[in-house]
């Protein structure tokens, strides 16, 4: 029975996708954008999450509860040992305040319909529908591909949140199963998205053009960091190449944010925590104006 380990599941999501939606969060990714604001679905293996501020200090229940004494509390201080943890969860229910938790959970197709259900009529109403996100859905691929023929005999929209890096294959064989592609474009430039993501985009932007030749319908996604991807000269390169495809309409810029920022330090990785900067309203403004007479629909957020 094909499963995945899914580490958050939103309900009445209305910024990824049409209407109103549920989007199921795989974990997993092969690009380590060093702005990602998911930390938690970039390793492909349940991780432990430590609320501090959630934590009493005093009740000890979690120090007792570890058979494999991975929690010290020293000076008031909870401390986890992230090598002698096996994630065996006793921690988790131990602690009554919640502080400790575990993020990523396996789960099969039925189990996910069964949660998909419970908002069925949510989605008949608004025109809504489920949306896979991560993380990269395409990482935990045979259980994707089990999920949207699942989701295809129920009659279910879907929209898959990718940053299309996968086979060419592979993609072939779920691009007629998929709705609607929210497609994540870093920048244009393949040595600054080698540096910044770990990864060449060359079969990214690839199968970009593959899903745009089928006429698939497609939202290209453009996160905006400053000094990063928001300059003149990326913004250009980005507009000239989307519009080479002819049948990309719609641009969604996703400014950035520090949300994730908090997450690195839950999950014990503040050494890989690097902080950016949001371009300024006035920047995101004038890129909405420049791709908008490009004759893109342009929107920020969503």
């Amino acid at each position: 029975m094909s499963k995945a380990i899914i580490f958050d599941i939103k309900r009445y999501a209305i910024h990824d996708g049409p209407g109103i939606r549920t989007t199921l969060f795989f974990k997993g990714c092969a690009l380590q954008c060093q702005w990602c604001h998911n930390p938690e679905g970039i390793d492909s293996n349940p991780e432990l999450i430590f609320y501090s501020k959630r934590c009493s200090k005093e009740c000890e229940a979690c120090l007792t509860s570890c058979p494999q004494d991975a929690i010290d509390i020293e000076k008031g201080s909870v401390h986890v040992d992230r090598v002698k943890c096996d994630l065996c969860g006793h921690c988790e229910e131990a602690c009554v305040y919640g502080a400790l938790e575990i993020v990523g959970r396996e789960l099969t197709v039925q189990e996910v319909l069964e949660e998909v259900e419970k908002d069925r009529i949510f989605f008949d109403e608004s025109g809504g529908g489920v949306t896979l996100s991560g993380g990269e859905p395409l990482a935990q691929f045979d259980f994707l591909e089990a999920l949207l023929d699942a989701l295809e005999e129920r009659k279910v929209h879907v929209a898959l949140d990718t940053s299309g890096h996968i086979s060419f294959e592979q993609l072939e064989r779920i691009s007629d199963k998929t709705d609607l592609f929210l497609y994540d474009i870093k920048t244009i430039d393949d040595k600054k998205h080698e540096k910044y993501t770990g990864i060449s985009n060359k079969e990214i932007l690839e199968n970009l053009r593959y899903l745009s030749s089928r006429g698939k319908p497609v939202i290209v996604r453009i996160p905006l960091i400053s000094k990063i991807n928001d300059d003149v000269q990326s913004i250009k390169m980005a507009a000239e190449y989307l519009d080479s495809l002819k049948n990309i309409k719609q641009i969604n810029l996703l400014p950035y944010h520090k949300g994730g920022c908090e997450k690195y330090r839950l999950l014990g990785k503040e050494k890989s925590l690097k902080v950016f900067q949001p371009p300024s309203n006035e920047r995101i403004e004038k890129i909405k104006k420049f791709l908008s007479n490009s004759d893109f629909l342009v929107k920020v957020g969503g």
